[in-house]
């Protein structure tokens, strides 16, 4: 591994972004670090195929990871796979393999940009431009659904609460909402939190009940 460090200027370092960047022909990455030179990207690592890959993200924590390969193998789809689920970044790949098969396995493992051929110094700016924004719009419209999905269940269980306390201590669906948005109050929890309690207790006294 060679470490590199770059002179950026004081806009581009407020925003600087960190380059894993993987490439055996250490000129063509020297050529790389030159073109990214007073911009926002810095290739701060060089590394070999050969060395680990989740183990240099881990160690280094870039931004951004660009791979110069000529064919992705298994271990590495399946490295890029992990850290798209447990550490997610933009993977920008350039190969020399163009069949379809490759290029699905290699988005499906992460890759944000996957481009055909040698590395272009004069292109790389534009493409990292575009595997950032992709990216980032990808993981904005990702959260918003979790989010979405998160405020369903959170709606059901809420409903779920108020109709087993209706059933359970004959209340009406205000009572019942009264009731656990106050203990809510009174406790400090989210009124999720407290529907959830009250459905495993109640729950669990019915179930008690049939035993009985």
């Amino acid at each position: 591994m060679i470490s590199i460090a770059k002179t950026q200027s004081n806009s581009a370092a407020s925003a600087q972004l960190n380059i894993l960047l993987i490439d055996e022909n250490v000129q063509r990455a020297e050529s790389i670090v030159t073109a990214l030179d007073k911009t926002r990207y810095k290739v701060s690592h060089l590394a070999s195929s050969q060395i680990g890959l989740l183990k240099q993200v881990d160690k280094i924590q870039p931004d951004i990871i660009v791979i110069d390969i000529e064919s992705p193998n298994r271990d590495m789809l399946e490295s890029l796979h992990t850290i798209s689920h447990h550490n997610p970044k933009p993977v920008v790949m350039f190969s020399s393999q163009q069949d379809t098969e490759t290029i699905n396995l290699s988005v499906q493992s992460g890759v944000s940009a996957y481009v055909v051929g040698d590395i272009d110094p004069e292109r790389v700016k534009p493409i990292l431009d575009a595997a950032v924004a992709r990216f980032r719009e990808f993981h904005k419209l990702k959260d918003e659904l979790n989010d979405t999905k998160h405020e369903l269940e959170s709606r059901k269980t809420i409903d779920l609460a108020k109709r087993l306390l209706m059933k359970t201590n004959k209340m009406s669906e205000e009572q019942a909402f009264h009731s656990m948005r106050k203990t809510a109050m009174d406790t400090g929890q989210k009124l999720e939190n407290v529907a959830k309690t009250i459905v495993s207790m109640l729950r669990s006294l019915e179930k008690g009940n049939e035993h009985d």
